[in-house]
């Protein structure tokens, strides 16, 4: 039996497409909220929407451009080239406060429109060095969320433990596996689709579809 209603933080990536598409079949109102933080793509807000749309969900978009103003990062700022993490160093892309602000922020929507579960993309295994990827802030939030806001919100996070492998069969299991790698933006460049196959989400993502998609050829043939 499908929950009530929930809010999706989308991007219109994969992560956040294949968390909208797993909601919709979990809870019977499905929101979605995005943020436009100054990223260096305005791509990704437009191709959110389009998808939203698609999937008849309610679409906001919130306006959080504060995030450019305070940290210089590759996300936001097109002078500072993209760059993996080195040792103890975060990657270029790395917006501190992001998901912070953007959970804290997707809270006080869903309370505002009667909604108890707010969904995230964030994973642990997948993550890049993101501190603010992994399940003890997701968790640690939640409960400061809730005792700020006397609430019962409840965070979930379906891609937590899976790799890129795992999340693109969860989409395969979902019946939309050509959707999400198609109609959706991951790469750094904005490039939709596989998009630009050289900066480090493009190569993450491919990979795992790499992956997913031999050993799913190697349980055919079995």
């Amino acid at each position: 039996m499908k929950q009530d209603k929930a809010v999706v933080v989308f991007s219109g990536g994969q992560d956040s497409t294949t968390c909208l598409l797993w909601a919709l079949t979990q809870y019977q109102e499905v929101y979605t909220v995005t943020f436009d933080y100054g990223q260096r793509h305005i791509e990704e807000i437009t191709c959110a929407e389009e998808i939203a749309k698609e999937l008849n969900v309610p679409f906001k978009v919130l306006d959080m451009k504060l995030i450019n103003q305070l940290s210089a990062n590759a996300l936001t700022r097109s002078d500072i080239a993209v760059s993996e993490g080195t040792g103890e160093e975060l990657p270029s892309t790395f917006v501190p406060g992001r998901n912070h602000l953007f959970l804290s922020f997707a809270a006080v929507y869903a309370q505002s429109i009667g909604a108890r579960h707010i969904i995230t993309g964030v994973c642990e295994t997948d993550f890049s060095g993101y501190p603010d990827c992994r399940d003890v802030f997701v968790k640690a939030l939640n409960v400061s969320i809730n005792l700020a806001m006397d609430s019962s919100l409840e965070f979930q996070t379906p891609l937590m433990w899976l790799n890129k492998a795992e999340t693109w069969k969860m989409a395969d299991d979902l019946g939309a596996l050509e959707f999400v790698r198609t109609r959706t933006l991951t790469c750094y460049e904005g490039i939709r689709g596989d998009g630009c196959g050289t900066c480090p989400s493009c190569v993450l993502r491919q990979n795992g579809l790499t992956t997913y998609l031999e050993e799913k050829q190697g349980s055919v043939t079995k």
